[in-house]
């Protein structure tokens, strides 16, 4: 696990200095070693810095030149399965000098090309420079569980593994992508291949770009394809689901470092610990983290059930609420985007917390996605029933009278107003926040410029070509289609990235492996969600492993105490931070309407946490960034 930065400078002039001083903008990402390569030409430089796991000696130095000299690689991440692909390379006459998985993928690029990213199950950013064709190789992981950042100009090519590298090496900051102030406030991040600065942009996942003469070519090498067209059973789901999850969870065993788990007491991870603890010899090495602001802030208590169910050696923190407030500048400095998930401040400090005894850790990212977790896909589906029921005319007739007398920003109304559109408008993701909420915020001259924005650019066309992939599925498979590409890799993944590499520990995450996405998609939707339980095959192969107070209890997922802490430790902060003179939201946003949502909230009229903290991540992002 590293961070990775390169550059093609058209004008032949790498300058060692200035990537180094790049490259060391984000040194957590790397601190057992660090490196530097520019060909003899001064057009390609490649840079590393890393964080030993596999073959911790000096052998595994990157940037790493291929045994004829013609290839380089600088690579993130880890692939699982490089001791079978190194066999197999063996076995067609490759030596190979180190124990590393970066020589094999670099031997694998040299004996199949691009056709090798088929080969690899893990995660993945990667690098390759041809010495001999003059092009650069560069590729994404499957679903975006590593990321990859570049600026291309008529000048050079930067990529990174992080944003702030970019800037570092750019004369002077980029001006903002506008438009994508509004996908901001309508998801609470920003989805696609686009950033809030202007010129960088995200390698999406799956995709894989070659740069040669000046040239980009992006290329998609795999998507996630939906087929319930047929039903094996439910027991044959169950049971190969489970064999694929206990295989994901033996591959991301391989480690020559210290090994632990973050163990929140959901059934996520705490299932990870289940299939797990009868795997190692040493007890498991477990990690929670609480909010010291009472017990719904709390779930320490079902983390300690299954750590001594199964014998774990346990270790637990409470943060208090100024130790998240006081956090918050360092939380935008990290994140490098704008992305309003207060979770990712908690999992900074239980990353914090394990890398006292371990280096790398596993967590339970992504099973939501996979087998159908959110209540919200439930809600939906009995809307689509409910639209069947009344119709469009009658849909239309109901919200309208919800608005009058509750109100368009009420609960009711909102999800009134979601039926009476088809599930490609109404269905915006996991973390979507009201149009009429931000609607109200907006300045005339800002919609306007909004308008504008949208008219030169290609704005919206990312989420409807999601759902024009899903044509002909059924509404679930869309959903959980559209979540994977947009809240999984844009809010989850960029979390547990940042969070994890900000505290140098490898975050692994086996509910992603590829062969498992890829078979929970053929599962058919009824399957998933049965008798009110999402999540339904998952559940059902841990009972008589967990207890059932862990399987079936609700969902938390790492509360944090927002609406509290704008009445209590963040009042004062946020007033100031967005009613002060010189408040960078005040270009876009009615200060009265700020000035309304605090006032409210601090009176307990409305609760407005969500909204508030999403303008204070932005309000601080802008403040660093423009």
């Amino acid at each position: 696990m590293c961070g990775i930065l390169g550059t093609l400078n058209y004008n032949n002039a790498a300058d060692a200095e200035r990537i180094a001083a790049m490259r060391d903008t984000m040194p957590y990402r790397g601190p057992d070693d660090n490196g530097l390569w520019i060909s003899d030409d001064n057009y390609c430089a490649l840079a590393h810095l890393r964080l030993s796991i596999l073959d911790p000696t000096p052998a595994g130095h990157q940037p790493r030149i291929e045994q004829s000299g013609r290839f380089v690689i600088s690579y993130n991440g880890e692939v699982y399965n490089y001791i079978e692909i190194r066999a197999e390379l063996e076995e067609k006459g490759y030596t190979f000098e180190t124990g590393t998985d970066t020589e094999v993928i670099l031997q694998a690029y040299v004996e199949y090309g691009v056709e090798c990213l088929h080969k690899f199950n893990g995660m993945f950013a990667i690098a390759i420079w041809d010495n001999q064709t003059r092009e650069l190789f560069l590729a994404r992981d499957r679903v975006g569980i590593k990321p990859v950042y570049y600026y291309h100009s008529d000048n050079e090519l930067i990529f990174a593994s992080e944003t702030k590298a970019i800037l570092k090496g750019l004369d002077a900051l980029p001006g903002l992508n506008i438009e994508l102030i509004d996908d901001y406030m309508s998801f609470g991040y920003i989805p696609g291949e686009n950033t809030l600065h202007q010129g960088i942009k995200r390698l999406m996942p799956g995709h894989y770009a070659i740069v040669k003469n000046k040239q980009m070519s992006i290329t998609q090498w795999w998507d996630l394809k939906f087929d319930n067209t047929q039903d094996k059973g439910f027991d044959y789901y169950l049971n190969e689901s489970k064999r694929l999850l206990e295989s994901a969870i033996d591959l991301r065993l391989r480690s020559d470092v210290p090994l632990g788990i973050f163990l929140s007491g959901g059934i996520d991870s705490s299932a990870v610990v289940g299939l797990l603890a009868d795997k190692v010899k040493e007890p498991l090495k477990t990690f929670s983290i609480a909010y010291d602001f009472g017990k719904n802030f709390d779930e320490t208590q079902y983390a300690r059930m299954v750590s001594e169910k199964f014998g774990t050696d346990h270790h637990e923190l409470k943060i208090t609420p100024q130790q998240f407030a006081d956090f918050i500048p360092e939380y935008i400095h990290l994140m490098d985007e704008p992305v309003t998930e207060a979770a990712a401040i908690s999992l900074f400090f239980v990353s914090k917390l394990a890398k006292e005894k371990v280096t790398v850790a596993l967590s339970g990212e992504g099973s939501d996605e996979i087998f159908a977790g959110y209540d919200l896909y439930q809600y939906m589906n009995v809307l689509e029933k409910y639209r069947g029921v009344v119709g469009q005319t009658g849909s239309e007739f109901f919200a309208g009278i919800s608005n009058k007398v509750l109100g368009k920003s009420h609960k009711v109304s909102k999800y009134l107003n979601m039926a009476t559109q088809p599930i490609e408008l109404r269905y915006k993701g996991m973390s979507t926040y009201p149009d009429a909420s931000k609607e109200a915020l907006y300045r005339q001259d800002f919609k306007q410029e909004l308008d504008s924005a949208k008219q030169r650019t290609s704005h919206g066309q990312f989420s409807k070509q999601l759902f024009k992939n899903m044509e002909g599925q059924d509404q679930l498979n869309k959903m959980l289609y559209f979540d994977t590409k947009t809240w999984l890799v844009d809010d989850l993944l960029i979390k547990a990235d940042r969070m994890s590499m900000a505290t140098s520990v490898e975050l692994r995450v086996p509910f992603l492996d590829y062969r498992l996405v890829e078979f929970a998609a053929q599962i058919p939707s009824k399957h998933k969600i049965k008798k009110g339980e999402g999540k339904y095959p998952l559940k059902k192969m841990m009972e008589g492993i967990l207890p059932n107070d862990i399987i079936y209890r609700k969902k938390m997922g790492f509360p944090t105490p927002l609406k509290l802490m704008f009445q209590n430790e963040l009042k004062d902060y946020a007033k100031d931070l967005l009613l002060s003179d010189d408040t960078k939201l005040h270009q876009f946003f009615k200060v009265e309407r700020i000035q309304q949502l605090i006032t409210e909230h601090n009176a307990n009229k409305y609760d407005h946490h969500k909204t508030l903290w999403q303008l204070v991540v932005l309000e601080e992002w802008l403040r660093k960034n423009s």
